[in-house]
């Protein structure tokens, strides 16, 4: 089992590779990826968490576990809202984030089919937040200068604590 990797580990601000096609590996890892998102009392995880730079995520917002390779947004309602997100690389911190309420994504299934999901409210929240990790994106890239000094103790906490590693 690979533990999650906290803020600052490089590996969570580098773009990940996307995928050729879902094959027995990272059919394997994205299984993995699921007991570790639910061992951790997860609802999304994305592959670089693991420390794989590859486009693969797993999320569970209620309607059991999916696995998403290369996911991208194609669409997003201008309608936002802004809700109270945390991050499993991110221990103990939570911030707001505003993002839109519907979205469109495509991505590969794990039969090698290019599937497209309509998603709003929490569940695409949780999609959105996913696919950033997978472009080097952290949930401290949303939030202002003054809201992320707000939290600055708990992140030189966190890079202490990499740092000593």
């Amino acid at each position: 089992m690979r533990n999650i990797r906290i803020y600052p580990d490089p590996i969570l601000r580098k773009k990940s590779t996307p995928i050729s096609n879902a094959t027995k590996e990272t059919l394997d890892i994205s299984q993995k990826m699921i007991e570790i998102m639910y061992a951790n009392d997860g609802v999304g995880l994305a592959a670089p968490q693991i420390g794989i730079s590859e486009q693969i995520i797993t999320v569970d917002y209620g309607e059991g576990p999916m696995v998403l390779f290369n996911p991208e947004i194609i669409e997003s309602s201008e309608e936002k809202n802004e809700l109270e997100e945390g991050c499993l690389s991110f221990p103990d911190i939570t911030v707001p984030i505003l993002r839109p309420i519907k979205i469109k994504i495509k991505f590969l299934n794990e039969e090698n089919k290019i599937s497209e999901l309509s998603i709003d409210n929490i569940a695409a929240k949780v999609f959105q937040h996913e696919i950033d990790h997978l472009n080097g994106i952290l949930i401290i890239d949303h939030i202002s200068s003054l809201k992320k000094a707000i939290i600055n103790s708990k992140l030189k906490k966190l890079e202490k604590l990499y740092s000593a590693g």
